[in-house]
């Protein structure tokens, strides 16, 4: 059915990420995972023809649809015409206002993937079932002391818990694209530790990872203007040694989250 759709709108996409999930299996197995539930409203960012969306409708209360592409749109309203349970904004995701919603599931336009995240995050939600280039999923869920482990991996663990649940393949799409894909559960909650200041941690957790390579002494005091504090070079020697000659990628987001408290209250206190 869903090749019957690409050919009736004359529809190949590839270009814009335009890369349509076509396998039903796997399409079903997206929704079953966000074990939706009749009153709930489900976002979805990036519908595209309309494959997931068909499906959310089914089982949610209603579904708001973010649609970029023109053309896309007019499939959309084609498709599913006049529906109580379908509201379609179109426009750039990262533009729009999100109306609330109870959880997304959408496979994300791999460009702009993680300041889509990252936007969600700014909103309550109880889940999210999104699909990304399977090396960014990697990412989001990576523990410190692996490759993997970056700024996307501590910024996602202080806003929530992730897991890979399903990777997919290339040949699930139409057309296919060069690269490999993952779908990553995504469960918001309360930090699990304090911070004087989310922005200030966010802020030095960019920082510090921007010279990944270098131990955080260095990387801190590099990134003075950044942290707001001139006066580094002093105050760092009372900083904990043993966490200060380590890299970024060897430090858990706790003990990232502890030193950039020490710093914000220097910075305050200055």
């Amino acid at each position: 059915m869903v090749h019957n759709i690409l050919r009736k709108y004359g529809i190949r996409g590839g270009d814009h990420d335009q890369h349509f999930l076509v396998d039903e299996r796997i399409l079903d197995r997206i929704v079953d995972a966000a074990d939706i539930r009749p009153h709930e409203t489900i976002l979805e960012i990036g519908a595209g023809i309309g494959n997931l969306t068909e499906r959310l409708m089914k089982r949610a209360g209603k579904v708001i649809a973010i649609e970029r592409d023109p053309v896309l749109v007019d499939v959309l309203l084609d498709r599913f015409g006049e529906n109580d349970k379908l509201e379609i904004i179109a426009g750039d995701v990262l533009g729009v206002e999100f109306p609330p919603f109870d959880k997304v599931v959408s496979n994300l336009p791999y460009s702009i993937s993680s300041e889509i995240t990252f936007k969600l995050f700014r909103h309550e939600f109880e889940l999210g079932i999104l699909m990304y280039q399977y090396e960014f999923a990697q990412r989001m869920v990576a523990h410190a002391n692996s490759g993997d482990y970056s700024r996307l991996s501590v910024n996602t663990y202080y806003f929530a818990d992730s897991s890979i649940i399903m990777e997919i393949p290339r040949g699930a799409f139409s057309p296919p694209p060069e690269v490999l894909s993952a779908v990553v559960k995504v469960k918001p909650r309360p930090s699990p530790f304090e911070v004087d200041d989310s922005k200030y941690y966010l802020d030095f957790v960019t920082a510090v990872f921007g010279q990944r390579r270098k131990k955080i002494r260095n990387s801190i005091i590099r990134s003075k203007q950044l942290l707001g504090t001139d006066d580094l070079k002093e105050f760092i020697g009372k900083l904990p040694p043993e966490m200060l000659d380590k890299r970024p990628e060897n430090l858990e987001p706790e003990e990232l989250a502890y030193l950039a408290n020490l710093l914000y209250r220097h910075r305050q206190q200055g």
